[in-house]
């Protein structure tokens, strides 16, 4: 197996499936990047949902979860995780933003799914589940030979960016962030620095941007200012705004691709095979 990056979902802040999100897809932040046959799955919104059952249905019996955050939209999805509930899966957790707070990232999905608000416990999930907190900068090395970078990202408590190398090819999955107009995130510009695919937090429209500073999230258009600068490839537009419906989002695409041509706006279950 060479290099695949699969999106499970695609959406932002909350999922919306319905009638005028069809084209796009209602699942919130999860996908799938298969190199070799190592899996790393980024984030656990609801798409990690139909990525387990998936996983089970290719017999695949290990994968490491790199999170960049735990917000409900990217977490949501971890209790209907189905691999963790099997004895014979691994899974490796990793996050680089709660690193020296008490019980780390454990904690976080833990408390998750205690009562009141979730009726299964963490202990049901019987696979060999493994918690890692690390420092958003760090460089983790996995075998057979994939590189994954780090960086600390502009975001509300806190996320982590990821750049994922391995055969000559590198992907990355920069969401959360918001951006400061003017002031290119050097972070991000030396992440991204020639890579072959930027998925990048577009949950807004420069237009739309002045009334929601402070929220956490960027736009379209600074992902393509970002890419240009840093010499990357191509754009993959994604964590799509609940209010923007397809007819919205295919306008997106077509703009950007004005801009910065091969720029894709994410769609669930859309899949991209790399080098």
């Amino acid at each position: 197996m060479g290099y695949k990056v699969k999106f499970w979902g695609v959406r932002g802040s909350i999922a919306c499936p319905s009638p005028d999100h069809m084209a796009y897809g209602g699942n919130t932040s999860c996908v799938e990047v298969s190199v070799g046959e190592h899996v790393f799955i980024l984030d656990a919104g609801t798409g990690i949902r139909a990525l387990g059952r998936d996983l089970m249905r290719r017999q695949v019996t290990s994968a490491t979860l790199l999170l960049t955050h735990t917000h409900w939209d990217h977490i949501n999805g971890f209790p209907f995780f189905a691999p963790a509930f099997s004895a014979d899966f691994r899974l490796r957790i990793m996050a680089g933003h709660l690193s020296g707070k008490p019980g780390g990232i454990r904690a976080v999905l833990a408390n998750q799914m205690e009562n009141p608000t979730f009726p299964v416990p963490l202990s049901a999930m019987h696979g060999t589940v493994s918690f890692d907190d690390i420092a958003a900068g760090d460089t983790l090395t996995f075998a057979p030979g994939a590189v994954v970078r780090t960086a600390p990202l502009n975001h509300p408590n806190g996320s982590t960016a990821y750049r994922i190398e391995y055969g000559g090819v590198s992907a990355c999955y920069v969401t959360d962030t918001e951006h400061v107009p003017g002031q290119p995130d050097q972070n991000i510009l030396r992440l991204i620095d020639g890579a072959d695919l930027v998925v990048y937090d577009c949950t807004y429209t420069d237009d739309e941007f002045p009334a929601k500073v402070g929220w956490g999230h960027s736009t379209w258009q600074e992902g393509v200012r970002l890419c240009q600068a840093a010499g990357a490839k191509r754009l993959v537009i994604f964590h799509h705004d609940p209010d923007h419906d397809d007819t919205f989002m295919a306008r997106i695409e077509e703009e950007a691709r004005k801009l910065f041509p091969g720029t894709i706006v994410a769609r669930d279950g859309m899949e991209l095979l790399m080098g």
